[in-house]
């Protein structure tokens, strides 16, 4: 999730944030749970992702309804003609606020009506700076198209931010998003296969069970154009893409987590995610993509999580670099921020910037992104 800066709101979609933070009313505490309320919530009437269903391509492209949340997520690892590091982020979020019912497939032919909320996010990080947009729209039928998504063609979109398929195959992507001057526009390809994550596209999230839907495309190379106040740059470099959907992303003792993509000087692709529990426990989960196309799963017995350093951020004290020892593979990965000040200022706040990874391997060395969720204001030591 992200973007410090808010877009100017139409009343409809003013509309439709008070709504959702009048049924959410504790998603802007600062306490422990509040950010990640909304993801805990019981999800009563809406389908749950389970063990077992397979994914189906070109249709798990588009959106899952049945579903109370959903995301396409896009983070690429960029550098100028000069060799300045830079990150851009693309995200639309999708919320149901009730299951899809026949009144509802009926009324969503009147955005007024619709009970799909989408929100986006845009970012851009930089070494000097970190930029970032959200905006908020109902998804209505096929006659009102502020928002929404679409399988095949595939397409994604909030106004004039979108990410969509160039041809008749998935791939090749572009996206795009502009605002006050800031933005980027970006080819994104790949001859890989995607990669489902956890069991076959099911990716559990607590060792109770429970989990979400969740597939990446880790290999995509990216070239395009980013702008910072009004100045563009041709820029190239490596992309990652998630989508992942679900109705109850985390359990009521869950307050947040840490997800780093990373990809390494190998060749490899590492995902990594902890799970924070309230009893100071994570769910530790990450699957190392080799260059030859195999996986190996990491379980909690091959995963050692390390803070190395805390910075103030907003309000709040965040892990800025780490040490991250896979004892199986006998590796051992530090990180450290591009800059500590990659902070989204969003509705739903979180961190979400660029990590440089360094070893001495190239299996420990690249750069890639992190997303941390759910830590609290705090008063400062």
């Amino acid at each position: 999730m992200s973007g410090l800066g808010t877009a100017v709101l139409p009343l409809m979609c003013l509309l439709t944030v008070a709504a959702c933070r009048g049924e959410h009313a504790d998603i802007n505490s600062d306490s422990p749970t509040g950010d990640m309320a909304m993801l805990a919530r019981q999800a009563q009437g809406f389908e749950q992702a389970r063990r077992g269903a397979p994914l189906v391509f070109p249709e798990d492209h588009g959106s899952h309804p049945t579903y109370r949340l959903e995301w396409w997520y896009l983070t690429a690892n960029l550098r100028d003609a000069s060799g300045r590091e830079m990150g851009a982020q693309w995200t639309l979020f999708r919320l149901a606020r009730r299951p899809l019912s026949k009144r509802s497939r009926s009324a969503s032919e009147h955005p007024w009506s619709a009970d799909q909320v989408y929100m986006a996010h845009t970012a851009l990080s930089w070494p000097e700076g970190h930029q970032g947009f959200q905006r908020y729209a109902r998804g209505g039928g096929p006659r009102h198209t502020q928002a929404g998504s679409q399988a095949e063609p595939f397409m994604v979109w909030l106004d004039d931010w979108e990410m969509k398929s160039t041809g008749a195959q998935w791939l090749p992507l572009t996206v795009k998003a502009r605002q006050s001057g800031m933005g980027f526009k970006l080819t994104l390809s790949s001859d890989r296969a995607l990669e489902l994550q956890g069991e076959q596209g099911f990716s559990q999230k607590h060792p109770d069970g429970g989990g979400s839907y969740y597939y990446s495309q880790p290999h995509l190379e990216a070239t395009g154009q980013i702008t910072l106040h009004g100045e563009s740059f041709e820029v190239r470099g490596m992309a990652w893409y998630d989508h992942e959907w679900s109705s109850q992303f985390l359990q009521p003792d869950q307050t947040g987590w840490d997800w780093f993509a990373l990809h390494l000087d190998s060749g490899e692709k590492l995902m990594l995610y902890r799970l924070r529990s309230r009893n100071n426990t994570a769910y530790v989960h990450g699957s190392l993509l080799a260059a030859d196309g195999s996986r190996t799963i990491l379980g909690p017995a091959g995963l050692e999580f390390t803070v190395l350093r805390w910075d103030r951020v907003a309000g709040r004290d965040l892990p800025m670099a780490w040490q991250i020892h896979l004892p199986g593979l006998q590796r051992t990965l530090d990180l450290e921020t591009l800059h500590p000040q990659q902070w989204m200022d969003v509705d739903f706040p979180y961190w979400e910037g660029v990590v440089r990874v360094t070893g001495d391997s190239p299996g420990e060395r690249g750069r890639g992104f992190l997303e941390m969720t759910g830590y609290p204001k705090s008063a400062p030591p």
